[in-house]
């Protein structure tokens, strides 16, 4: 049996060492486009669903895959298309309350488990030299909503409520209890 992670996202690799397991990463190459017309809740979801699926896999390994937007103010924010875009959206989430959606999906042979977990943050009111110092680092480039909690956006974290570790795009805490219902001897060190 394998533990794959059906992702390229350093972080999410890194988050999986919390389980002290090898880890086999394979990208999935899907279209991550999401239906505008449908829930964010549901669509995050569906996008991790398909990540799952789209990897090789033997029946007995087991596949995480998931996918991480944020959303404020009715608008789904993913990763910025370029620097105006990552202060754009930083502008809207500045002061204001957002949640941070991620879909989780684990997959072994035909037992499959399909999840949305959220977390509510609250940013300050930032400055416009504090959102282009910021942006000018390139920390949110690569990151939905244009920020990573684990570095430099932690100064504009006023509040939160949920897992943390959801907001990096994996919610640890959430995984573990689904490991230990689908593949128990992947958290047996652990505890």
């Amino acid at each position: 049996m394998n533990l794959i992670l059906a992702s390229q996202s350093p972080r999410r690799r890194e988050l999986l060492g919390f389980f002290r397991t090898p880890v086999i990463v394979r990208v999935a190459d899907i279209d991550e486009t999401m239906d505008p017309n449908a829930s964010a809740y549901s669509e995050v979801a569906r996008v991790s669903h398909l990540k799952a699926l789209a990897v090789d896999r033997e029946p007995e390994d087991v596949v995480i895959a998931a996918d991480t937007i944020v959303v404020c103010q009715g608008q789904v924010l993913g990763k910025p298309k370029d620097e105006e875009d990552a202060c754009r959206m930083l502008r809207l989430l500045s002061g204001a309350d957002h949640q941070v959606m991620t879909g989780l999906s684990v997959v072994q042979g035909q037992k499959q488990f399909v999840c949305t977990q959220i977390t509510k943050i609250r940013f300050r009111k930032l400055t416009e030299r504090e959102i282009l110092a910021y942006v000018k680092s390139g920390e949110p480039m690569d990151k939905a909503g244009a920020y990573g909690i684990q570095g430099g956006a932690a100064l504009f974290v006023e509040g939160m409520e949920g897992d943390y570790y959801n907001v990096m795009g994996l919610p640890v805490c959430r995984l573990s209890q689904i490991l230990q219902e689908l593949a128990p001897q992947i958290t047996e060190e652990i505890q």
